[in-house]
C-alpha cells in the first residue's frame, strides 16, 4: 500500500469547521489515488501549510474566520501557481462564483456534493480540467458575452486558438508556456492578443467562450 503514496494526489483541506475537515480527512483517505497532505482551519493557516506542505490539489472553504476565501485563492495562486485550487463551498451567491473563476480556481463546487464527485472532481482537476458544479457554471455562462463575438475567432491565429484551449483547460500562463515550449512572455502576449480580438474582459471570459463556441473539445 506505501508503495503508491508518493504518486498519490495531495489534498489540503482548507475549512474552519473541524467536523467539516474531520468528515472529508476521513472520506479522502479511503478515495484510491487521494491522500490528505494537511488540513488548515483559517486564511493564514492555510497560505503557510501550502507551502510546508506542497498540496497538488486545495480544497478550499470560502468563509474562514480571517479573512474572504477569494483572497485566500489569489494568494495562493500567486505563491504556488501550479496547485490546483478547487472551490467546496456553502456559499451560493453569484458574486462568489465570478470571483472565484477570475481569481484562478480550477473549480466551485457545493458541499452538498455526492461523495463520489468529490473525489472525480480532485482527480479531474489536477489532471488540468476545470470543474463547475451545474449551477455555479450556469452562472458563469449567463455572464459570459453573448455579442458579434463569432467574428472575432475567425482572426485567431493557430498559435492563439492553441493558448485558447489550455486557458480553457484552466492551465496557468506558466504552464501553458512549458506546454507549448515557447516563453511565458510570450504567452502573455498572445492572452492579450486573444482578448483584444474577441472583445473579452480576462480568462474566464475567454475559457467560456472557446468552449460555448465550440473553438476547443471541452472534455
Amino acid at each position: 500500500m506505501m508503495a503508491g503514496v508518493a504518486d498519490d494526489i495531495g489534498v489540503l483541506i482548507v475549512d474552519d469547521h473541524p467536523v467539516v475537515r474531520e468528515g472529508l480527512r476521513t472520506f479522502l483517505a479511503v478515495q484510491p489515488g487521494l491522500r490528505v497532505a494537511g488540513e488548515a482551519g483559517d486564511g493564514e493557516e492555510a497560505v503557510r501549510r501550502a507551502a510546508e506542505l506542497g498540496p497538488d490539489v486545495i480544497l478550499l472553504d470560502l468563509k474562514l474566520p480571517d479573512t474572504y476565501g477569494i483572497s485566500v485563492l489569489r494568494r495562493l495562486r500567486e505563491d504556488r501557481p501550479e496547485v490546483r485550487v478547487l472551490v467546496l463551498t456553502s456559499l451560493d451567491e453569484r458574486a462568489h462564483v465570478l470571483a472565484a473563476a477570475r481569481a484562478g480556481a480550477a473549480g466551485f463546487l457545493y458541499k452538498d456534493v455526492a461523495p463520489a464527485a468529490l473525489a472525480q472532481a480532485v482527480r479531474s482537476v489536477h489532471a488540468g480540467h476545470v470543474v463547475f458544479a451545474p449551477e455555479a457554471a450556469e452562472t458563469l455562462l449567463r455572464a459570459a458575452p453573448e455579442p458579434e463575438l463569432d467574428r472575432g475567432s475567425a482572426t485567431l491565429t493557430a498559435r492563439e486558438r492553441q493558448v485558447l484551449g489550455e486557458i480553457a483547460r484552466g492551465r496557468s500562463n506558466r504552464q501553458i508556456a512549458r506546454t507549448l515550449a515557447v516563453s511565458e512572455k510570450t504567452v502573455k502576449t498572445h492572452v492579450s492578443s486573444i482578448l483584444m480580438k474577441l472583445g473579452l474582459q480576462d480568462r474566464t471570459q475567454a475559457a467560456l467562450y472557446a468552449v460555448r463556441h465550440g473553438l476547443i473539445d471541452p472534455a
